[in-house]
């Protein structure tokens, strides 16, 4: 294996769902990235290569709170987004896992995110 670099399988996974959702001009990407102790979200602007929104549970007034490495800290981040995409003028998005499962902290967010108005 010179010169290849070994991936592993949430990489592999990040890359395959990037190129199915990667090439929808008019819809902008709400790209998650989860730690094992904070979660934090972006609406990204593929084609001008700006971040719209952007929420997360390392902010200020997200710190504060308690719960921020498990669902109830998802969920919180997942309407915040929301209402900032609101604000924006975003309704539509394209949901990029970052090829994490779409299961407990992520599939949380999604749901939020989804109740508080986004569509995808």
């Amino acid at each position: 294996m010179a010169g290849k670099k070994a991936l592993n399988p949430r990489q592999r996974r990040k890359i395959r769902v990037r190129k199915k959702i990667g090439s929808k001009p008019g819809c902008p990407r709400l790209a998650v990235f989860k730690s094992n102790c904070n979660i934090s979200v972006q609406i990204i602007d593929d084609v001008q290569g700006v971040t719209l929104a952007a929420a997360s549970t390392t902010e200020k007034a997200e710190r504060e709170k308690k719960g921020n490495s498990n669902k109830d800290g998802a969920k919180r981040v997942g309407s915040l987004i929301a209402e900032r995409a609101k604000a924006k003028g975003v309704t539509t998005v394209v949901f990029d896992r970052s090829g994490y499962r779409y299961h407990g902290r992520v599939k949380v967010l999604a749901d939020a995110a989804r109740e508080n108005g986004l569509k995808f």
